[in-house]
């Protein structure tokens, strides 16, 4: 399941703040089967994808991981750093070979603060990643458990 296309940095940022933010990324590549975090470590980065998929996977006791959705070119990666604590609330896997952008959280958190502009942006970015996130996670695990499913009214 892709995100819809608003939720994109480069649709959700005006050019002068996705530049901003630019300015402080790290190009990263990671090899399928490579975990970017685990359910309850420490957030302190994201990622924006360029190339390659990452599934987005929740634990569940008794089962093995339920996987959340499957993201893609220009998707954001981890939104846990931006709210305290700071602490991942799914896990992430490299299905395929993934080229990345990554951001250390602090200094974006610290770019914010001193551009409530920026701020702002960001966090409504986020925010807006965050409910399309929670809604998928709920339809993905009623997939799974619910006795009937999802359904069509969800």
């Amino acid at each position: 399941m892709n995100a819809p296309p608003t939720l994109s940095m480069l649709r959700a940022l005006p050019a002068d703040q996705q530049r901003q933010l630019m300015r402080h990324a790290r190009e990263v590549s990671f090899t399928p089967g490579t975990r970017l975090f685990e359910e309850g470590g420490h957030a302190d980065r994201f990622w924006l994808i360029r190339t390659g998929r990452v599934e987005l996977d929740m634990r569940v006791p008794g089962r093995r991981a339920a996987v959340i959705e499957s993201l893609g070119h220009n998707e954001l990666v981890g939104w846990s750093w931006l709210f305290a604590p700071p602490v991942w609330h799914l896990g992430a896997e490299a299905t395929t070979p993934v080229r990345a952008y990554e951001f250390d959280a602090a200094t974006v958190l610290a770019l914010c603060r001193e551009d409530p502009v920026l701020g702002n942006a960001v966090s409504q970015w986020v925010g807006q990643v965050l409910a399309h996130r929670l809604r998928a996670a709920r339809k993905r695990l009623l997939d799974l458990y619910a006795p009937y499913g999802a359904g069509a009214s969800v």
